[in-house]
């Protein structure tokens, strides 16, 4: 799937900048441009693409301070430069484009919505949205929101695959760490599904394409994506019980969005030697995929990539209804009304404050 990446905000830049690393670094060529966008002028530096800076009459470069309705307000206004600067890398030959962000900050959780509704408006190839929620740990402001732009985003974008941040992060890592190693996550996973069907070296007996992703997500709302990998025996009988265990191990250990099965569609993607894929273990880890999400839309095939091992990619589309987006949901409600509540004191303080000192005064 031949895509131009969007990255919206802090987190929105570094997640491309990984994907773009990851697409060069394995030669896949699927990812043929990318943009960073943002309203704090030191986040977008350390990127080695091209940027823009949007705010820059509001906030003068620093960022928006974590407050994503200046956030949208800021690319609402500025949409147009951030247009131009699309305008030559969205050519014919893309098929998809990606907007990333961190839907946690201000920048890119208000931003991103916004700038997909606008690629939709313009651009007749698909719109998605890569969204990493905040983890459990990073704060009230981060999760209310989350909660405010996944709803938004979800409506705006043809569909939003959504990373769990705390699905990836292994304990005893700091926070710098810790989001090095998500990063990286992310760009191995998103970056193989991207290059599926691309030209690569062997030829599979099923090979998947760009239509069968679209497909999958054509349901739209949120999606998710399971990898696992293992040795390969040079036998592709031996194989079969390999094929089975990633695929089981992708989707119930290894998705960016924990306890999401239950699924609209899906796609599984074997990657590997294609001298090694077990056909009669793809098909049957295909018929599992179909059981455990309770979907009769489970498209599979193969992904010929030069390795000792095999790999499962595990797409699933339309888990909207998902025990996991639903608790977070309720932990973004939950911190929008404490957040309400603590308002409410502070401005009943200052009411006071106020009485008292006119008291003294008078």
């Amino acid at each position: 799937m031949k895509t131009v990446l969007v990255g919206v905000g802090q987190a929105g830049g570094k997640v491309t900048s990984a994907l773009v690393d990851f697409d060069h670094e394995m030669g896949f060529g699927s990812i043929i441009g990318a943009l960073g966008v943002n309203t704090a002028k030191a986040d977008l530096q350390s990127l080695q693409f091209d940027t823009v800076l949007v705010g820059q009459d509001r906030v003068k470069g620093h960022g928006v301070g974590g407050d994503n309705e200046l956030g949208a307000e800021v690319m609402q206004s500025d949409a147009r430069e951030v247009m131009a600067a699309l305008d030559g890398r969205i050519t014919a030959e893309a098929e998809s484009i990606v907007v990333v962000a961190g839907l946690g900050g201000g920048t890119g959780s208000g931003g991103a919505p916004v700038l997909a509704k606008e690629l939709k408006r313009v651009y007749d190839v698909p719109v998605y949205a890569l969204g990493i929620l905040p983890g459990r740990g990073e704060g009230a402001m981060y999760q209310v929101n989350a909660g405010r732009s996944l709803k938004t985003l979800a409506r705006e974008a043809d569909s939003v695959l959504l990373i769990d941040n705390d699905s990836w992060h292994s304990s005893g890592e700091s926070l710098e760490e810790g989001f090095d190693s998500i990063n990286a996550n992310i760009a191995r996973r998103v970056g193989l599904l991207l290059a599926s069907g691309e030209a690569v070296e062997g030829v599979g007996e099923s090979v998947v394409d760009t239509s069968e992703v679209i497909n999958t997500l054509r349901s739209g709302g949120i999606s998710a994506l399971g990898y696992a990998s293992a040795e390969a025996s040079e036998d592709p009988d031996e194989n079969i019980n390999v094929v089975t265990s990633v695929t089981r191990n992708a989707l119930l250990t290894g998705t960016s969005l924990p306890n999401a099965v239950e699924a609209d569609s899906a796609l599984l993607v074997v990657a590997g030697d294609p001298e090694t894929i077990s056909r009669k273990g793809v098909e049957r880890a295909r018929r599992w995929v179909e059981e455990e999400t309770g979907s009769m839309q489970v498209r599979g095939g193969d992904f010929p990539l030069d390795s000792g091992r095999l790999a499962a990619l595990v797409l699933l589309g339309g888990v909207e209804r998902s025990g996991r987006v639903q608790e977070f949901m309720q932990r973004a409600a939950a911190a929008a009304e404490e957040a309400e509540q603590r308002d409410e004191e502070s401005d009943e303080e200052d009411k006071l404050f106020q009485n008292e000192d006119l008291d003294n005064l008078l």
